[in-house]
């Protein structure tokens, strides 16, 4: 059975195809691909992101939001209330005032306090229901440049062209519906995604509603498919004891398990430490584990053999798993998982690998710090 047949019922989604996928890497990449993509909008622009901080670059966004509300397009910014919170909020009022619709997801001060902790994590950008990316990246300084230090964080993104921008789309509204919204349905053909190449992509969107995620049964079912390797890139890892069993036993049956998470450089520590939990197992089984040593490490891809790359906004934790809302693509095309694994060979480059004799030699501080958090393991 190949991968197509195998995901498509496991998870239910079936692939689009004649679409077509643009790597970028980094803020030097990333971010002029999708400026020129909202400059060139000519009805319609959907936002929605779950980070939203500070910099030159959150002012360009929304600088370029307001102009494109003001020459007629159709601009809907949906921001998460927990991750955006640190945006300013000048930006916000020159958003409204130039007539885009700004609508915070679950704000924080509400009466359903238990919603608070579930989160829209994905990040989403749709420029005429025909050009959309998503992937890792958030609206701020910190992602800026081509990750050459600590200050410029290394992620990836993608740009889709083609029916799988539906789908994309699909996750925009339904996030856009739960925050108070009405539901428009266009009936008009100009909207529809054209065919744009060759590469099959099917979209998994996830809610934190439902307590149980597709997420989990997706990373399950590309671990159980790999023939050859898997690896993974990830900004917070914290898998729960399935996906551990289920890497330990691939690594033992022979395939090539590879793993970078941040290292000296990140944002929480305390997901850092927590990952910790199951080094000592996934290296004895012959997982390879690389800290990434250069900036923070942001991005979320997973490839598997030659051919199967899975990209998105999950990283490979639990609340990704359990607690937000999230949107994954899964990729068949040998182009693009080429590509992807030239980055990944580049990144070890600089990453320094965690040796089961260094692990295990770690000090006693560090081995107290895991067991007082491990009780929090499912909140990282």
């Amino acid at each position: 059975m190949g991968y197509q047949q195998a995901l498509e019922q496991t998870i239910g989604v079936p692939f689009t195809e004649e679409n077509s996928v643009s790597v970028l890497r980094n803020g030097d990449e990333i971010f002029p691909a999708m400026l020129e993509a909202i400059s060139n909008a000519k009805e319609t622009i959907s936002f929605l992101t779950f980070v939203y901080w500070k910099g030159e670059i959150a002012d360009k966004f929304a600088e370029l939001f307001a102009k494109k509300a003001k020459e007629g397009v159709k601009v809907r910014v949906l921001l998460d209330s927990y991750g955006a919170f640190p945006m300013k909020k000048a930006l916000v009022e020159l958003m409204q005032s130039s007539g885009v619709d700004v609508v915070w997801f679950r704000p924080l001060a509400r009466w359903k306090v238990w919603k608070m902790d579930n989160r829209t994590h994905r990040k989403i950008l749709i420029c005429d229901g025909k050009i959309a990316f998503t992937g890792g990246v958030g609206i701020a300084e910190e992602w800026t440049g081509n990750a050459r230090n600590e200050s410029e964080w290394r992620d990836t993104h993608f740009k889709i062209e083609g029916p799988a921008v539906q789908g994309i789309k699909a996750a925009f509204i339904e996030n856009w519906i739960e925050a108070g919204n009405e539901l428009e349905i266009n009936k008009s053909n100009n909207s529809l995604s054209q065919k744009a190449g060759s590469t099959k992509i099917q979209t998994v969107r996830t809610s934190a509603s439902v307590r149980w995620s597709d997420i989990v049964l997706l990373y399950q079912s590309l671990i159980e498919l790999a023939e050859k390797r898997i690896l993974i890139q990830t900004a917070y890892f914290n898998p729960d004891y399935k996906l551990v069993e289920l890497l330990t036993k691939r690594a033992k049956e022979g395939i090539e398990v590879k793993i970078i998470f941040p290292g000296k450089y990140t944002d929480q520590r305390a997901t850092k430490i927590i990952a910790g939990h199951s080094f000592e197992q996934l290296l004895e089984a012959g997982v390879e584990l690389f800290y990434y040593q250069k900036t923070m490490m942001h991005a979320k891809v997973i490839m598997i053999d030659d051919e199967l790359s899975c990209i998105g906004s999950a990283n490979f934790n639990h609340r990704s798993m359990l607690k937000d809302d999230e949107i994954n693509l899964v990729i068949i095309d040998s182009g693009t998982s080429q590509e992807l694994r030239s980055h990944f060979t580049e990144d070890l480059e600089n990453s320094e690998r965690i040796t089961n004799f260094r692990w295990k030699k770690r000090d006693m501080v560090k081995r107290v710090l895991e067991v007082i958090i491990r009780p929090f393991k499912q909140q990282l």
